[in-house]
């Protein structure tokens, strides 16, 4: 503080300071200046003993506030606090100004979904005929009036917001696929290596079988979500495989329904029976007939029957198959050409064959179920549990696995974007984690959507349309606690897929049943279908 005084004095000093006197000045100017030199010299002092003063005030009080030096720590402490609790308050604003807006937005996305659903007795779902509807005109799952967030009125929705409305989703929706990463080349590569070898071993199966009276086993179906093109979150990573069984020479399955309850979760035993092979004409040499020979002449020229080998009484064991089909998988290895570069594990299992595969760092896991199908329909029996708890190895699960696949394919081939479909349930069950609702539940809303919203519609353009219209569709299910199954009862099934004629005929099970009786149950799926559907609104503004 004191060096600028002293600054100017000096200056001052330089500017004022007398010049050296002539020979002609008197003796008065001399003591003038001299008495003006002395004046200076007296002040300049003096300011260098006030700076010598501060100076050492200065350092007084410096040291008096380290000697304090807990009581500035805490006061740092306490500073750091106050900013870290401000910009956390700053954040929980920001972060509730979000939470709003994702609000707003998933009330303006539900204006422009293309899913109709009406009650008329049961639950009728159509598809809006056009894309672009007019002002006032309902036919949509919220409609085209929405609650006030001030006054609570209702108004009619303008067609300029509609319009933005859409061409944000449009935009958002293009976005979330651009930036998702989507398993789907990673699962075409795993299917394509499993299809490869599978093909492989049924070629060697047949050659194996053809002299012996055990099941003949046929092309493999790729079933479940891999071969669908999908992969929920709770996937085990283990690609699964049907392999129809045939009936050897002399035999013939019939099924027989042996579980009571729901039609979702039957069961059925697989009767063998001996047919009469005396009069069916034959290149090679003609086996024995079963019914028309003694046993004695049985016993000693040809081999057992299906009946002495893999059945429990007259039925079809799926233990005793399952070991001598991993048997056969066995013996067949060396003799598949994948055998020089895969090496191959094979997994204890009692109801199926599980076989690791490994390449290097690449490895993959396929299941081998087997089963038999229901007359020339895509429905099979497999050996493989339900939901309930199955305990007698003759029990064979009705499954609907490969009717679905079929219907997959099916989309795909006619879909403007192949993949769209399972763009979607990818999202749903693995991005958004399902929130409450299973892979399978999933699964049939999004196949149901497929038949009602026209195959035209579902092109990348319209990606974030496509899962509002998911959304509503679950929404009206849970509003009615009725989300029926898809295969069966199905009349939009396409002609390709066939089914029995009694399934046809049969009132799909209500897949939301246990949500009718439970209401609890029911009222914590509206809740997890309420976080759901702010989720999404939040996850495609964010894009």
């Amino acid at each position: 503080m004191a060096v600028l005084p002293l600054l100017l004095v000096l200056m001052q000093s330089l500017i004022q300071y007398p010049q050296p006197a002539g020979d002609g000045l008197d003796e008065a100017t001399h003591r003038r200046m001299k008495e003006r030199q002395e004046l200076l010299d007296h002040e300049m002092a003096r300011l260098l003993q006030e700076l010598e003063e501060q100076e050492q005030g200065w350092g007084a009080v410096l040291s008096g506030a380290l000697q304090q030096w807990p009581f500035w720590v805490l006061a740092g402490v306490l500073l750091l606090l106050g900013l870290w609790f401000t910009c956390r308050r700053r954040s929980g604003e920001a972060s509730n100004n979000d939470v709003h807006e994702g609000e707003e937005r998933v009330h303006r996305q539900k204006e422009y979904t293309d899913v109709n659903v009406e009650e008329q007795g049961d639950m009728n779902v159509a598809a809006n005929t056009k894309e672009d509807r007019k002002e006032g005109k309902q036919g949509n799952v919220s409609a085209c009036k929405k609650e006030d967030r001030d006054g609570g009125k209702r108004e009619s929705g303008n067609v300029e917001d509609r319009e933005k409305t859409r061409e944000i989703g449009y935009e958002q929706g293009m976005l979330l696929m651009d930036h998702r990463e989507w398993p789907v080349e990673a699962l075409e590569r795993g299917c394509s290596v499993i299809a490869e070898l599978m093909e492989s071993l049924t070629h060697v199966f047949v050659d194996s079988v053809s002299n012996s009276f055990y099941p003949v086993p046929q092309e493999a179906i790729g079933v479940g979500s891999a071969f669908e093109g999908w992969s929920p979150r709770d996937w085990d990573g283990v690609y699964r495989v049907l392999v129809p069984l045939n009936p050897p020479p002399g035999h013939a399955f019939h099924l027989e329904r042996n579980s009571a309850g729901q039609v979702a979760d039957r069961t059925f035993s697989v009767c063998v029976e001996l047919v009469c092979t005396c009069k069916k004409e034959q290149v090679e040499e003609k086996p024995l007939c079963f019914l028309h020979h003694s046993r004695e002449e049985l016993r000693q020229k040809q081999k057992r029957s299906l009946l002495e080998t893999l059945c429990t009484s007259p039925y079809l064991d799926m233990e005793k198959t399952s070991r001598w089909f991993c048997h056969l998988v066995r013996s067949s290895w060396l003799q598949v050409p994948q055998w020089h570069s895969w090496y191959v594990v094979f997994q204890p299992c009692s109801r199926s064959c599980r076989l690791e595969l490994s390449k290097g760092r690449e490895s993959l896991t396929v299941e081998m179920l087997f089963g038999v199908r229901r007359g020339d329909s895509d429905i099979f029996v497999v050996s493989q549990t339900t939901k309930a708890s199955i305990t007698a190895s003759t029990a064979w699960a009705e499954t609907y696995a490969v009717a679905e696949a079929k219907f997959f394919r099916h989309i795909a081939r006619q879909l403007p974007c192949e993949s769209l479909h399972l763009k979607c349930l990818q999202l749903f069950t693995c991005i958004l984690r399902g929130i409450g609702f299973s892979s399978s539940t999933w699964k049939t809303e999004v196949m149901h959507v497929l038949t009602i919203v026209p195959l035209s519609r579902w092109h990348r353009r319209a990606f974030a349309r496509r899962l509002w219209d998911i959304m509503a569709y679950l929404d009206r299910c849970l509003q009615l606690t009725h989300l029926r199954h898809f295969v069966l009862g199905n009349e939009r099934l396409p002609a390709e897929i066939s089914l029995p004629p009694a399934m046809r005929g049969v009132v799909p099970p209500n897949l939301f049943e246990h949500l009718a009786r439970e209401t609890a149950a029911h009222r914590e799926a509206r809740q997890a279908y309420g976080r759901l559907r702010f989720r999404l609104g939040v996850l495609l503004s964010s894009h």
